[in-house]
């Protein structure tokens, strides 16, 4: 029995798994320490599962438990990542590397230290949205302090060479950070098979609570160190200061605890599903086109462009489903996206994407309803298109002299 609206964004944020719920619900109430009282027994109950957490989360990226640093969120984690690398290390140098494609909470936090005086490095990516490891290798100088490329990308899904990356950044001397908000519980991560310094995390991309995320900094081998964005209590090995959200550490363990137990046949069910998805949609529309790497992508991703329908329209006319479309609303125009545009997508195709993120609780009935929604949405949207009308009876668009009247 199908239930409306269809939830399929699970990239923008996923649903609490309701074990994650189970798990929380006491420290809200009775277990309601705080983690850093350290002389009664409230405070050690807190204490105790903020450090069982920890252990939850180093498990699932092979970490150790006191490389953990909550934070707030991803964002967060990337700020203090990148800035708190930046400031600490200046002395050694003032340059910067990440990509075309980060998450804005990297690009914009790259900004910030243009601002400041640092030189940052943005570097292209191929088609299928991947940075070659040779060119991150070329752009590294004897100023390099960081090079920041996420895991996975949040739009198109595409998985990037990391492990290749943390080689050349071992090998340089050069400090590596990695976003991997959308790859951590979707796919098999090790920080130190991959050569990674700090990683961002979030809760909420994996069916754990929102407001709560980590910031994993490698202890030794080298040992990294930032300044903190926040001054206070000395919390988190004085990192990051404030008191823990317990609940929140409590809920984003037990997400990553059962990732770390099902990841691999969840990966497989939303391989399936999303392939069912691709299969009926490009089966039935010509003129259909697929972003990212056909392979190299998160199991949960499908990024389609449609020619001849834009994408805004395309979501209004499927209210009933939750998707997001490759343009983001910016405050008075749509532009395309910046990550369709990085891969050498036009931007009448930019505009027509639509990003539909499969999760943990949808049906193959939702994936078959979607696809047919899609499907005939489309075909209606392309009925009334006289673009499409012309290239149906073969007029070349890109020669056509348009006139204003």
């Amino acid at each position: 029995m199908l239930k409306f609206p269809i939830f399929m964004d699970n990239h923008s944020t996923t649903p609490m798994d309701p074990r994650v719920l189970e798990a929380m619900l006491p420290f809200f109430t009775e277990k309601f320490g705080n983690a850093a009282s350290r002389n009664h027994s409230f405070g050690w109950e807190a204490e105790r599962s903020v450090d069982q957490a920890r252990e939850q989360i180093a498990r699932l990226i092979h970490a150790d438990p006191k490389e953990v640093i909550f934070t707030s969120g991803a964002t967060e984690s990337n700020n203090l990542a990148i800035k708190g690398v930046a400031q600490m290390y200046r002395e050694k140098g003032n340059h910067v590397i990440t990509s075309v494609t980060e998450h804005k909470a990297v690009l914009d936090t790259a900004k910030h230290l243009e601002n400041e005086g640092f030189a940052v490095t943005y570097l292209p990516v191929d088609r299928d949205g991947l940075i070659d490891p040779e060119a991150v290798k070329s752009a590294i100088t004897d100023k390099t302090v960081l090079i920041s490329v996420m895991m996975a990308n949040n739009e198109i899904g595409s998985i990037s060479p990391v492990a290749e990356i943390g080689k050349i950044a071992k090998e340089r001397g050069v400090l590596f950070h990695c976003d991997a908000t959308q790859g951590v519980g979707k796919i098999p991560v090790h920080v130190q098979e991959m050569g990674i310094d700090l990683m961002s995390l979030s809760a909420h991309k994996m069916y754990g609570p929102k407001g709560i995320g980590a910031l994993y900094v490698r202890k030794k081998g080298p040992r990294v160190r930032l300044a903190p964005m926040m001054d206070g209590g000395g919390h988190e090995r004085g990192m990051r200061s404030g008191t823990l959200n317990v609940p929140g550490i409590v809920g984003f363990g037990a997400a990553c605890e059962l990732c770390g137990l099902e990841m691999e046949e969840e990966g497989k069910r939303l391989t399936q599903l999303r392939d069912r998805l691709r299969e009926k949609i490009f089966g039935q529309l010509e003129e259909v086109y697929l972003n990212g790497h056909p392979t190299k992508r998160l199991p949960h991703n499908l990024n389609i462009s449609f020619a001849y329908v834009e994408g805004e329209s395309l979501l209004m006319g499927l209210k009933e489903i939750a998707l997001s479309s490759g343009s983001a609303c910016t405050t008075a125009t749509l532009e395309p996206s910046y990550v369709l545009r990085a891969l050498g997508v036009g931007s009448d195709l930019a505009h027509s994407s639509l990003r539909f993120g499969l999760g943990r609780f949808n049906t193959q009935e939702e994936v078959d309803y979607v696809g047919q929604r899609v499907i005939e949405t489309v075909l209606r949207l392309r009925e009334m298109s006289p673009l499409y009308e012309m290239a149906k009876e073969g007029v070349d668009l890109k020669n056509v002299q348009w006139t204003q009247h």
